[in-house]
């Protein structure tokens, strides 16, 4: 009942259309992941290729979070979502009839990047229309639309193999256009519209240190669970020889881990400290990804994979639990910042991958090098926290008494992945 109250605080269809846009978009930007296998069979592709398939959508919708942020400042959620679903529709009607080559398949996948700056919209649009004691449940409603990065791995392997990959790029467009009819409808522009970010704001932080530390740190964590989410089908179709609908169901099994995990993630920071808890997950993802460099049987690597991407999951909200402490008054413009670096993280994790596998002829050292990289995150955490940050503004681990519970769970539902 109050969970319905909440819902009904605000605007309805407002909300409703947040989820819908970001599922919907979510799904369609990482669909080239799960039929990476079959275009690699159509065009012959390298490894390194393969990863390079996957990664451009991530960078695309690294390099779009950003502009998609100040469009929905100055023109508001409803113009700007309903122009983001009308440009996905272009990549995906090119490469429907036209993508016959490596080069336009990836053209269509940094295009894809539109989909994948969606957040940028869907939150602002559900958050607007919420008042601060019902912004957790609003968050958490428009947020579940991570859920389409598992659609897409269960369906789009299942319907490459009746329509074949460009049929299933095509068939992507029918959700969009639907969502699009929706959103149109039913979402409305809330009356409480924040006055746009000057030039000075978004150089101010980028120019601060600090936010660069959780630009590296959410690379790692978001980076890492994005980009092996996109590269999970090809890594268990090549390196266990799965079929690739069986390829998609592990890599879906895995995806959900992380998704699934990351509210409690947030949930343990706030009660032990995101220092704390992020130090360790750092930890933990490290050892996964040695323990699954060694490349053990099926049911062993799944597990350590799972385990992996579950503390990839949890730490993105530890990263988001400890950010609002340092930036309170400019956490709108670092979370835009720190997400753009968590989605260039996602599209380097596939790019080395794919290239170490043609250089070695071998899947391990990939995770090798992830593994060493969530060790180098333990150490430059500890290093940071030690030398500036528990001097200079972290008073506590625990979470400054003027961050609302509701505004350290939207941040973390956002940015989770």
């Amino acid at each position: 009942m109050k969970i319905t109250q909440a819902i009904k605080s605000g605007h309805p269809g407002s909300l409703f259309s947040a989820f819908l846009y970001f599922d919907i978009s979510f799904m369609v930007w990482v669909i080239l992941g799960p039929l990476a296998v079959y275009i690699a069979q159509d065009m012959g592709l390298s490894a390194a290729q393969k990863g390079a398939l996957v990664a451009f959508p991530i960078l695309g919708g690294a390099l779009l979070r950003i502009p998609m942020g100040i469009l929905t400042d100055r023109f508001g959620p409803r113009r700007t979502g309903l122009a983001g679903l009308v440009i996905t529709l272009v990549p995906l009607i090119y490469g429907w009839l036209w993508a016959d080559s490596l080069g336009h398949v990836m053209a269509v996948g940094l295009l894809l990047g539109v989909a994948g700056a969606s957040f940028a919209v869907a939150l602002p649009l559900a958050s607007r229309w919420y008042p601060p004691e019902h912004q957790g449940v609003a968050m958490g409603v428009a947020g579940a639309g991570n859920s389409g990065t598992v659609l897409t791995m269960l369906l789009a392997p299942r319907l490459a193999e009746h329509v074949g990959w460009q049929g299933v790029i095509g068939l992507a467009a029918i959700p969009i256009s639907i969502t699009f009819a929706l959103f149109f409808f039913l979402a409305k522009e809330s009356p409480n519209q924040p006055a746009p970010r000057s030039a000075r704001e978004y150089l101010s932080v980028f120019m601060n240190r600090d936010a660069w530390w959780f630009n590296f740190f959410y690379g790692v964590t978001f980076g890492g669970f994005v980009g092996l989410a996109s590269f999970l089908v090809i890594f268990f179709h090549d390196q266990y020889g799965l079929a690739k609908v069986m390829a998609g169901n592990f890599a879906a099994a895995c995806v959900f881990a992380g998704s699934f995990f990351r509210p409690i993630g947030g949930y343990l920071s706030d009660r032990f400290g995101g220092v704390r808890v992020l130090t360790g997950l750092f930890v933990w993802v490290g050892v996964m990804m040695f323990g699954i460099s060694l490349l053990p049987p099926l049911p062993v690597v799944t597990v350590l994979l799972f385990a992996g991407m579950m503390g990839l999951g949890m730490g993105n909200g530890s990263v988001f639990q400890i950010v609002p402490q340092r930036f309170g008054k400019e956490i709108g413009i670092v979370t835009g910042m720190v997400g753009a670096a968590g989605g260039f993280g996602g599209f380097l994790l596939p790019m080395f991958f794919g290239v170490l596998k043609d250089l070695t002829g071998s899947f391990k050292f990939g995770f090798i090098l992830f593994g060493i990289i969530g060790f180098l995150s333990f150490i430059s955490l500890q290093l940071v926290h030690q030398k500036y940050w528990r001097w200079a503004w972290m008073t506590s681990e625990r979470p400054v008494s003027g961050l609302s519970p509701s505004g350290r769970v939207a941040m973390e539902v956002v940015f989770g992945g």
